[in-house]
């Protein structure tokens, strides 16, 4: 009877210590190696009962239901309980963040991300509305500001707030997020300001510190406290700031910041390879435009119009359009193979060389396009294209035109929408002499020529023959308040076999570069050249 009483003693000593042990900050592990080896020596002191005929000292002792002793310590909660416990919450968290960072990465565009970015943001900070801040350090751009739950009038009236009172825009500035440095009292610079890091206003009403102007605003838009954090890389540096709205005051606790900070860092790095690919893509389609005219030409008894998309990775598909002798006009479409820089800069040659060979021998274009075989063949002989070249006589209303390997173009008008009956032909630099039969046809007054790449076509998406059915049925349903216009028979056209339409077009008649949604192949390139004879 005397033991009983030390060995519970025993026992509550070990489990006192090992609560001890579970409030020191440690890893799951180290918790349970303690754990284990602080079992061991507890085991080893605590007495054994002599062995008696008929008693196994092993078999515990009942339970009893009686109150303890008043002598004898309460039971404590086992260690285990404290470290499942925890162990539960680290892997809700690593769950929570593993399914906010996959839907984050499913994101393409800056602004999918942006917008994911305040999604995941608000429902760990628990704010309901948020800000996200895209200005990159470097000032290359490009800058994007998207709210969640705020209108686009509500964004106007936060930006009427001084940027040097927000917090986020302390974190764009690059300037910390306490109040400014004080000058010394002699000359020299200022304190080297600390790194950017998340900052927390949790009574934006009650804070006597702040901006009137920052609080007049909260109090019309109704919140009340804020919390935002920078969106910064190592490799990129300072990308923006994010920031979320407290509809009363608050602030996140210090599980939810972690939460929220480990969030921020997997975002920042995702915007910096998007932003990346978009500055890459930009390039690309400005060198594209560059390449391409910057306006069309005005010859008397003909309009013009040019639609023209970049793909993502840049094609080389290209129009022209140049005045000739006499009145003439010259139209061309074509492509080159594969893409890229690469491709961009085959075709820069190319068109400028049948900008050359048309001046020279327009009224043949069966000899441009085989002087342009020649030098293709010769200087890129890995490298194939595609072109039509028509020679047109406004004034007679008559063209000739030839194609190598290319769509035949499309006539569309009040009495009529057909192709253009034009021979077989292989592409530029496939054979070791290129020749095609040219086609001469007449324009009635009112019509409209279309030429067009194959992109086009593979945008549209399906067999080809159904493309080809597709857009047959988009030129000859132009209603007839558009039939005037060639660049409102484009676009009728291309909103009729491109889902979703296309961007406003530019000043000068060429649509700027961009995707354009579709059923097909969006890395392609679209390119329509109208031409409507009077």
């Amino acid at each position: 009877m005397l033991d009983i009483p030390l060995l519970l003693r025993v026992h509550v000593d070990a489990v006192i210590a090992a609560q001890n042990d579970m409030r020191i900050d440690m890893g799951v592990c180290d918790a349970i190696e303690q754990r284990e080896a602080a079992g061991k020596p507890a085991a080893m002191s605590a007495p054994h009962l002599p062995k008696v005929a008929g008693i196994d000292p092993t078999v515990p002792a009942p339970a009893h239901t009686a109150t303890p002793h008043p002598g004898i310590p309460t039971a404590h909660p086992a260690p285990g309980a404290l470290i499942q416990d925890r162990l539960a919450g680290w892997v809700s968290d690593l769950t929570t963040l593993h399914e906010l960072t996959e839907r984050l990465a499913r994101t393409s565009t800056l602004d999918d991300a942006l917008h994911e970015l305040l999604r995941a943001g608000a429902a760990l900070v628990g704010a309901p509305r948020g800000m996200a801040f895209l200005e990159p350090a470097d000032g290359l751009g490009p800058t994007v500001t998207v709210g969640l739950g705020l209108a686009h009038a509500d964004l106007g009236t936060l930006e009427t707030v001084p940027r040097s009172a927000t917090s986020y825009g302390r974190l764009l500035d690059g300037l910390p997020g306490g109040p400014l440095p004080e000058r010394p009292a002699r000359d020299g610079p200022l304190p080297e300001p600390p790194a950017p890091a998340p900052v927390a206003v949790p009574d934006l009403l009650g804070d006597e510190h702040l901006d009137p102007r920052h609080r007049e605003v909260a109090a019309r838009l109704g919140f009340a406290a804020s919390y935002a954090v920078p969106l910064v890389t190592e490799s990129a540096g300072r990308l923006g700031a994010a920031v979320w709205l407290y509809d009363e005051p608050a602030e996140p606790p210090e599980r939810r910041r972690h939460l929220v900070g480990l969030y921020g860092q997997y975002a920042s790095e995702h915007l910096a390879r998007l932003l990346e690919l978009e500055r890459g893509r930009a390039n690309v389609a400005t060198i594209t435009e560059e390449l391409l005219p910057t306006r069309l030409p005005r010859v008397p008894g003909v309009r013009l119009a040019a639609r023209h998309h970049a793909g993502p990775r840049g094609g080389g598909h290209w129009y022209d359009a140049l005045p000739l002798p006499e009145g003439a006009l010259g139209l061309a479409v074509g492509s080159v193979t594969g893409s890229g820089p690469s491709a961009l800069a085959a075709m820069g040659r190319l068109r400028a060389s049948l900008r050359a060979y048309a001046v020279m021998e327009g009224e043949d274009p069966v000899a441009v396009l085989s002087d342009l075989e020649l030098l293709l063949r010769l200087t890129e002989p890995a490298r194939s294209a595609t072109a039509l070249f028509a020679y047109a006589e406004p004034a007679q209303r008559k063209v000739v035109l030839a194609g190598a390997g290319h769509a035949p173009p499309l006539i569309t008008g009040e009495r009529r929408a057909e192709y253009v009956e034009t021979s077989l032909s292989a592409p530029l630099g496939m054979l070791a002499c290129w020749e095609a039969p040219s086609v001469d046809l007449v324009v009635e007054p009112g019509e409209t020529l279309l030429l067009y790449t194959d992109g086009l076509l593979r945008r549209i998406g399906g067999p080809v023959d159904r493309a080809f059915a597709r857009l047959h049925a988009a030129a000859a349903s132009v209603p007839r308040a558009d039939r005037a216009d060639p660049g409102a028979v484009a676009d009728h056209v291309l909103r009729a076999v491109l889902p979703g339409g296309l961007p406003a077009p530019a000043p000068h008649g060429a649509v700027p570069s961009g995707a354009v949604p579709s059923g097909g192949d969006e890395d392609e390139d679209v390119v329509l050249l109208a031409a409507r004879f009077d």
